[in-house]
């Protein structure tokens, strides 16, 4: 299942050319990643996110230019490759309808108290499994 956000632009955003500046594209990824980890409205501390994660890795392909505007851009985020101690983030990004980027982020589970990665709880696991677009493990 896919989780949607509406994210709106920023003037700052805005490259020389007029356009959406490549890495705005980032920011808007981790805003629907934010509000899905953290915001969601079915999110409990039992179940989310809240222990802690870091970014091992962003991937982005762009379709098209993005021009500033007032209507926020809308960013479908999904879950896969759940894993012991990581997991993906995918994204795809729409203005006005048509599909401008996509992308996905390898997440890791970290213990910021002792300074390293630690595994995924199972509640953890429990709330990624209903952003999944994979079948769960047997």
């Amino acid at each position: 299942m896919r989780h949607t956000v509406r994210v709106p632009m920023r003037w700052s955003d805005m490259d020389a050319y007029q356009h959406i500046n490549n890495v705005a594209f980032l920011g808007y990824f981790e805003m629907a990643r934010v509000n899905l980890f953290f915001e969601h409205p079915t999110h409990d501390s039992e179940t989310g996110m809240r222990r802690g994660l870091v970014v091992a890795g962003h991937d982005i392909q762009y379709k098209r230019s993005v021009v500033y505007g007032a209507e926020p851009l809308e960013v479908q985020v999904w879950v896969s490759g759940v894993r012991a101690a990581a997991f993906s983030c995918h994204y795809e990004l729409f203005d006005h309808g048509q599909l401008a980027a996509t992308g996905s982020t390898l997440l890791v589970p970290f213990d910021f108290a002792l300074n390293r990665p630690r595994r995924l709880t199972s509640g953890e696991k429990a709330f990624l499994a209903r952003w999944t677009d994979e079948p769960p493990a047997a």
